[in-house]
């Protein structure tokens, strides 16, 4: 999967995608950044290379379906990640993390 194609996947939950930074803040929205690459190396080459990627989810809605969604569209696309939540009291958000790579 490219960057691309993961911001149009993205792009399907119904909510504004922004890459990098929000600059507009509605009830829910999401953020994607890249944030490193890995490599797998074999034979002293590079065979394999995996694009590290964060894709946070902003809401003020406490158990928000879209967070079952992003969890099912990154799954179904065979995108492994870590996920954490935390809530940012100066601004009221909800803010779900997902962290993970994209070959």
């Amino acid at each position: 999967m490219t960057l691309l194609e993961l911001r149009d996947l993205l792009l399907t939950v119904g909510v504004p995608v922004f890459h990098y930074h929000a600059s507009k803040q509605t009830e829910s929205y999401i953020v994607w950044t890249e944030f490193g690459r890995k490599g797998l190396n074999a034979d002293s080459q590079i065979q394999e290379k995996a694009i590290k990627v964060q894709v946070d989810l902003f809401t003020k809605t406490e158990f928000d379906p879209k967070v079952e969604e992003i969890d099912f569209l990154l799954d179904s696309d065979d995108i492994s990640f870590e996920y954490q939540v935390d809530y940012e009291e100066d601004t009221g958000y909800i803010h779900h993390i997902w962290d993970g790579e994209v070959a």
